[in-house]
């Protein structure tokens, strides 16, 4: 990137073309380990402290949040949305709780998320922990999310002139770090969240937008999406079906729906990227199984439970009946006496 905001290719010299107009309304979703500077960087994006930001030792963002703003260019006004999800391989929270929160993150933009900003810190070395954190945001989302993310650097103040750290960064970078760099087209960008510089935070979200617009454009205005949020969603809807709320028919029919659906997602999660599919598809299988298995024991416990009642109205029954049949049988006991005492009674006479 150059310092007018311009974004070149790393193979020319020409200003990457983008071939359909920018977006007015954009949502952005960040994501990173701890400690990284995502809030940081969130706020910077929107002008405003908008989510909570400061040094900890556990992770600040708990929960995923989004907040928005008006960026104003010219004559032009753009609507950002922006996503904070809490950090990777925070040590409060399990890895399901986290990726619980991711998935929930792409569910609060209406309109699709169209970039994945992906955070790091410019001042550290790329650690296996940050290639762990890269990874895992692939677990979660899938291989095409690369599409559509962007590298963000923080600590832009702490690492000297850009030109120079560009130059590190793609001469002296680990391998794992220069395969990103390459799958990411060198969609790199270095931040200041620090500068009180306004025309300086100016001219570097302008980079950022720039290569949003880039990734935007390369993926024909569509967001992201991924089977594996939609299988999720999908397994969530089954576990819903409750045996209280549908009959039978409908439980049946509704949970053909929901299979069919899946079975042509994980079809095309196969075609798209069948290299790395097997693992995902073995974790998409054991969910599966959890999920029926969830299903049927709500089905069985609401089952159960309606024989258990029906058992005790039942013994109820049965105990009134009895009691009734004491009842009569006492009864005739005290007629047989009556007859007796009023036949002795008479003899007297």
């Amino acid at each position: 990137m150059d310092g007018d905001g311009r974004i070149h290719d790393a193979d020319a010299d020409a200003d990457w073309v983008l071939p359909c107009a920018a977006l007015s309304d954009v949502t952005l979703a960040l994501v990173g380990k701890i400690g990284s500077g995502k809030s940081a960087t969130a706020n910077s994006i929107l002008g405003r402290e908008a989510f909570p930001s400061e040094f900890s030792y556990s992770g600040v963002t708990g929960t995923c949040q989004m907040r928005s703003g008006t960026f104003h260019d010219g004559c032009a006004a753009r609507t950002l949305n922006v996503i904070d999800t809490p950090g990777l391989f925070d040590m409060d929270k399990t890895a399901e709780n986290i990726h619980r929160e991711i998935v929930k993150g792409l569910d609060m933009a209406r309109d699709g998320i169209h970039v994945i900003l992906m955070v790091f810190s410019a001042t550290c070395r790329f650690s296996q922990e940050d290639e762990k954190t890269v990874e895992a945001t692939k677990m979660f989302l899938g291989d095409k999310v690369l599409d559509h993310m962007i590298l963000v650097f923080t600590h832009g103040d702490l690492v000297g002139e850009e030109t120079s750290w560009n130059k590190k960064l793609t001469d002296s970078a680990p391998a794992y770090l220069q395969d990103m760099l390459n799958l990411c087209k060198n969609r790199v960008v270095l931040f200041d969240n620090k500068t009180s510089n306004k025309k300086y935070r100016l001219a570097q979200l302008r980079k950022l937008l720039d290569a949003v617009d880039f990734v935007i454009s390369s993926n024909h205005g569509k967001p992201f999406s991924n089977c594996t949020h939609a299988h999720s969603q999908k397994m969530q809807s089954r576990r819903e079906i409750s045996a209280e709320d549908y009959s039978t028919e409908q439980r049946f029919k509704l949970k053909k729906e929901i299979y069919d659906e899946c079975v042509a997602q994980l079809v095309k999660m196969v075609e798209e990227n069948p290299s790395s599919t097997v693992t995902r598809f073995e974790k998409l299988l054991l969910e599966e199984h959890k999920a029926r298995l969830e299903s049927d024991n709500r089905a069985a416990e609401v089952i159960l439970k309606s024989e258990e009642e029906t058992r005790k109205v039942k013994e109820m029954l049965q105990k009134i009946n009895k009691e009734s049949e004491n009842a009569q049988k006492e009864m005739e006991k005290v007629k047989k006496k009556v007859r007796t005492l009023e036949k002795i009674h008479e003899n007297k006479k």
